[in-house]
């Protein structure tokens, strides 16, 4: 038996099979964009710990500040004793965040405690209870945030009752509403808005409108900047906040330091986490100073919130972003992905749509290219064959008929050709059955 095999049995016999595993690889080792499993094999990672490694794995820069910080203290709880680290990156995300106004950060451990936090904040300072959140959108898996992510099975199946106060619409998915165009998307999702606030909640009962600029999860469906203005224009009548979750887009995923600023979100709050710390867990909600200062001293916070060796990474995190080439590399690696795929199209109908923002790339697949109907099982079968060739790859979608990369931003070009001939082989392969 392979030291592999080993493990899985052992972690079937340890570990409660709702703990999802979409790859076989057992990780020994990993640096830059590949993965060494515990029987020698090297992998392409095409996943990034669902894009937490924007920078890749072990960087040096990272490695070089947490070997520091723990040669002075691991925890002390930054409501008992603060520490610089953790004030150092709140005034870096201050400044580092669109918007040209005076704010305020919190840091946490979670992505989802990042979102159940705003939602707090913006309780607080509308005194409102309810939330407008999209359909395939997703926000995590606490209570809150499972209420607020969309797609039912395996997130919400059998974990009811959900939080109340859950408004949910359609996201302006123009590639299955309009056969592609944006602006009547755009009109749909806006007109579908209009038509919640007489039927399903009074507007000046909400307290925000959450969403992400490019949902992650719910097979990277995008929206435009005319979109998000036209939002923000609309839900301002009635005081809405505007909650902008980058948990995925962020930190270089979209080519930009964060999706916000690369597509003009006028927003409250904008909550981080993923690719922030560069593999340790820590999340932010970054917001207006009137609205994060407005809930009681000791409202907010935990226990492990801002660790100082997480706080460390991802100020060594930013400090590549900010001076190196980093998201030069991340946007021409996106380039070139997004060209090999639209050449894959014109070989391969199962191809839908190719869609994304730089290296935030997917490929929606589908039966026909008349029906759109998800292409599931080809997917599945898909990821098979790469996962077989030692390419780490997952899917998206409320049907899971995307393919979607979440490689490092600095992924040598040569890595990238050796998966993209992966996937075409695949393709290949289910285009002969």
């Amino acid at each position: 038996m392979s030291r592999s095999s080993e493990l899985r049995e052992r972690r079937e016999k340890a570990i409660p099979r709702a703990v999802a595993q979409t790859t076989p690889c057992v990780i020994q080792s990993a640096k830059g964009a590949t993965i060494i499993d515990v029987d020698g094999n090297e992998w392409i990672d095409f996943t990034g710990g669902i894009g937490v490694m924007n920078v890749g794995h072990r960087h040096e820069a990272i490695m070089s500040a947490i070997q520091e910080q723990m040669g002075q203290f691991l925890h002390s709880c930054f409501h008992v004793s603060i520490y610089e680290s953790y004030i150092q990156l709140a005034e870096k995300l201050n400044q580092i965040t669109p918007g040209d106004f005076e704010k305020k950060t919190m840091l946490v451990t979670t992505g989802a405690e990042a979102v159940e936090n705003a939602i707090k904040i913006a309780r607080s300072y509308t005194k409102r209870p309810a939330v407008l959140c999209f359909e395939n959108a997703f926000h995590g898996r606490t209570l809150m945030g499972m209420s607020l992510t969309s797609k039912v099975t395996p997130y919400k199946t059998g974990f009811g009752p959900y939080a109340p106060e859950i408004y949910r619409v359609p996201f302006p998915y123009a590639y299955q509403m309009t056969d592609g165009d944006q602006k009547e998307a755009n009109q749909i999702t806006l007109k579908a808005i209009r038509k919640a606030f007489v039927n399903q909640v009074n507007p000046e009962d909400i307290a925000a409108i959450i969403f992400e600029p490019v949902q992650g999860e719910g097979g990277f469906v995008q929206a435009d900047a005319e979109f998000f203005q036209e939002l923000r224009e609309l839900t301002q009548q009635y005081g809405i906040l505007t909650i902008c979750d980058e948990i995925q887009t962020g930190f270089g995923r979209t080519g930009s330091l964060f999706a916000s600023g690369l597509l003009d979100i006028d927003y409250d709050m904008l909550v981080s986490a993923k690719s922030l710390a560069a593999g340790l867990p820590l999340s932010a909600v970054t917001g207006r100073t009137e609205i994060m200062d407005h809930p009681q001293v000791g409202g907010l916070g935990g226990t492990y919130a801002g660790s100082p060796i997480a706080c460390v990474a991802a100020l060594a995190s930013i400090d590549l972003f900010e001076n190196t080439d980093l998201l030069e590399q991340g946007r021409k690696g996106g380039e070139f992905l997004r060209q090999e795929f639209a050449r894959l199209a014109e070989k391969y109908p199962l191809i839908g749509d190719i869609r994304g923002l730089g290296p935030m790339v997917a490929v929606e697949l589908v039966e026909d290219l008349d029906s759109k109907a998800p292409a599931v099982e080809k997917t599945k079968a898909l990821q098979a064959y790469c996962t077989d060739k030692r390419l780490s790859i997952i899917t998206a979608g409320t049907s899971g008929n995307v393919l979607r990369i979440l490689a490092p931003l600095n992924t040598e070009l040569e890595l990238l050709k050796k998966g993209i001939a992966i996937i075409e082989e695949g393709l290949e392969a289910i285009h002969a059955l």
